[in-house]
């Protein structure tokens, strides 16, 4: 998942890290399109969710998302929900307002016959608004770390999820039980790498 640095008020670029060690291109780490590279466009400060943070996150997962249906509101280079859909995910809806990164994610689609994904440019939080509610099993979550969509992000996100569903959260802080009572959520999982705290997050009780 891409990431831009200084983003404008309601891009969804990524402020997040030095540029120092960026790579090019990352590759999908499972199922049908296993090793298959994304390319990192060439912008300041653009850069994709660390390669062990996504291992991990679907290792979390599982290896078989057969049938599942996913929402990556904040998209950039699709690496999550195309791994999502490589692992069997029926229904893919890649969200990004950048209409560069948006052409990029359409080329990718059709290169790879990914029937089961649908890429739309427009703005996560209207996306997610507008989701049915218990209409999703995984919605992933990795707004712009400097534009405050987390808390709204997740408002909309925690209506949307189905009751077994599960929301992927990326953030510059960890986030703990207390906080994501106010959601109707709780934490299962986290992880911290470097500046990111990932987080598998679920329904409460």
């Amino acid at each position: 998942m891409a990431r831009r640095a200084a983003p404008p008020p309601h891009s969804h670029a990524r402020a997040r890290r030095p540029a120092i060690g960026v790579p090019r291109e990352v590759r999908i780490i499972g199922g049908q399109w296993k090793r298959t590279k994304l390319a990192v466009a060439d912008k300041p400060g653009l850069r994709p969710t660390p390669d062990r943070v996504r291992e991990t996150l679907f290792n979390w997962l599982g290896h078989d998302l057969t049938g599942w249906r996913c929402v990556d509101a904040f998209a950039g280079t699709g690496a999550l929900g195309l791994e999502a859909a490589s692992r069997g995910a029926s229904d893919v809806l890649l969200v990004e307002q950048d209409p560069d990164l948006v052409s990029r994610l359409r080329a990718l689609q059709a290169k790879l016959g990914a029937t089961m994904v649908k890429v739309e440019r427009a703005n996560g939080l209207s996306v997610l608004a507008r989701l049915a509610p218990a209409s999703a099993d995984l919605i992933f979550l990795d707004p712009p770390f400097d534009a405050n969509l987390h808390e709204k992000a997740l408002a909309a996100a925690a209506s949307a999820v189905a009751a077994e569903g599960l929301i992927y959260l990326e953030a510059p802080t960890s986030w703990d039980d207390t906080a994501l009572a106010g959601y109707g959520l709780k934490r299962l999982r986290h992880m911290r790498a470097g500046a990111v705290h990932a987080h598998l997050l679920g329904r409460a009780a």
